[in-house]
C-alpha cells in the first residue's frame, strides 16, 4: 500500500514509517515539525525510493487537501498530535487545536479522496486513528481497560484525544469512512523525546541531573515497546475489521518508580557514576489530576488478528537504555534546540 502517515517524525509515528518501508509500502511522511518531531529519526529511510516528506499542518485544509491530491494514498495511519500531559496543563488549546480540529481536518479530506476514488481503490481504503488509553481515564488497584470501557478523560490531552475518536466514530457511521481505531497503552523505546518518563530519566541521569518522581511514583502504567506497537497499528491497517477499536497493551504493568529504578540499576552497569544512579532520584509534586493507574486487556487484538507483545519490561528497558548510552549526540542536538526538561503542568488543581 501506499500509506500517508501523520506525525511520522515523531516517536510513535517514525517507528510506523520506518517499519512500513521495511514491509515493502510506499510511505508519505505528513509533519508538521513541532518542537518534538525530528526528521532523525527517520533519517534511516529517508533516501528509500518508496519513501516521500511533506511538512505540513494537519489543520491546515488546502495543504492537506494537496497532499492527497499529490500522493493519492491507499490508507491514512494518523499519528499527528501533540501528546504531552504537562503541556496540556500549561496551553490546553493548542491540543484541542492539533487533536480534535486536525482530526476532523484530516477525516474530511480523506473522504473527499476516498469518494472519489474508483471502486476497486475504494474498497481497499483505510482510515486508521491511532489513539491513547488515557480516554478512558483512571483505574483502581484492578482491572483493565477494554474495547467496551465508558471514555472519562481527566486531562486536556485525554479529552483532545477522546474527542478525536468521537469524531473517528462519526465520520464512519456518518459518511461510511472506513475506519479503525486503536487505543494503545503507554510506548517507550528508542528516539522519544525527552520529556516522557522514560527518556527523561535516562538523559537526566546521564546528564549527573536529578531524577524527578511525580508523587509517591505508585502511579501504575501498561508499557508498550514502540517496535511492537508498529507491528501491531500495521497489523490493523492491513486486517482489522472496519469500524471495530483495538486496544494495543504490552502485557507489563509496573508502578512508576519500579520501572525508574530498573532504568538506574542498567545504567549503573552501562553508564556508572560516581553515586548509583537511584541515589539522584528527587520526589517531586505531583502533575495535576495524575491519573492513579492504567492496564490494558488485548485479548480482542490477540485473539482476532494473532497479535502479541515480543519484549518484556526489563528486555525492553535494557535496550532502550542501550541506545540512549550509545546515540547521546541524538538528545545533544535536542538540547542545542533550547530544550531542558524544564518541569511543565504546575498549574494548581481548582
Amino acid at each position: 500500500m501506499k500509506i500517508l502517515v501523520t506525525g511520522g517524525a515523531g516517536f510513535i509515528g517514525s517507528a510506523v514509517v520506518r517499519r512500513a518501508i521495511a514491509e515493502g509500502h510506499e510511505v508519505v511522511n505528513l509533519d508538521k515539525l513541532t518542537y518534538s518531531a525530528n526528521l532523525e529519526n527517520v533519517a534511516s529511510v529517508a533516501d528509500s525510493p518508496r519513501y516521500a516528506f511533506e511538512q505540513v499542518d494537519i489543520c491546515d485544509e488546502a495543504a492537506v487537501a494537496a497532499v492527497f491530491a499529490r500522493h493519492s494514498p491507499d490508507a491514512v495511519m494518523h499519528l499527528a498530535a501533540e501528546s504531552h500531559n504537562d503541556r496540556a496543563i500549561e496551553g490546553p488549546l493548542d491540543f484541542v487545536r492539533s487533536n480534535v480540529l486536525g482530526a476532523a481536518v484530516l477525516l474530511e479530506a480523506a473522504r473527499a479522496h476516498w469518494m472519489a476514488l474508483p471502486d476497486d481503490r475504494k474498497a481497499g481504503f483505510r482510515f486508521h486513528h491511532v489513539s491513547t488509553d488515557e480516554v478512558f481515564g483512571a483505574l483502581g488497584e484492578d482491572g483493565h481497560f477494554t474495547e467496551e470501557t465508558p471514555y472519562d478523560p481527566n486531562s486536556p490531552y485525554s479529552a483532545s484525544k477522546a474527542g478525536a475518536d468521537h469524531l473517528v466514530r462519526a465520520w464512519g457511521r456518518t459518511f461510511g469512512l472506513p475506519v479503525v481505531l486503536t487505543n494503545c497503552a503507554n510506548n517507550y523505546g528508542p528516539f522519544q523525546f525527552p520529556e516522557k518518563l522514560i527518556p527523561t530519566v535516562i538523559s537526566r541521569a546521564l546528564e549527573g541531573k536529578s531524577i524527578p518522581v511525580y508523587g509517591d511514583g505508585r502511579q501504575v502504567r501498561d508499557w508498550l515497546h514502540v517496535d511492537d506497537h508498529a507491528e501491531a497499528l500495521l497489523l490493523v491497517l492491513g486486517k482489522g475489521r472496519l469500524g471495530e477499536t483495538y486496544c494495543i497493551g504490552g502485557d507489563s504493568s509496573r508502578r512508576n518508580i519500579e520501572v525508574i529504578q530498573l532504568i538506574c540499576a542498567h545504567l549503573d552497569r552501562m553508564a556508572p557514576a560516581n553515586v548509583p544512579h537511584a541515589e539522584r532520584i528527587e520526589f517531586v509534586a505531583d502533575r495535576p489530576g495524575h491519573d492513579f493507574r492504567y492496564s490494558i486487556d488485548a485479548s480482542k487484538l490477540k485473539a482476532e488478528l494473532g497479535w502479541a507483545p515480543r519484549r518484556t519490561v526489563p528486555e525492553g528497558l535494557e535496550d532502550t537504555v542501550r541506545w540512549y548510552v550509545d546515540n547521546r549526540d541524538w538528545v545533544e542536538g535536542i538540547r542545542q534546540r533550547g530544550f531542558e526538561s524544564e518541569r511543565l503542568g504546575l498549574v494548581k488543581a481548582s
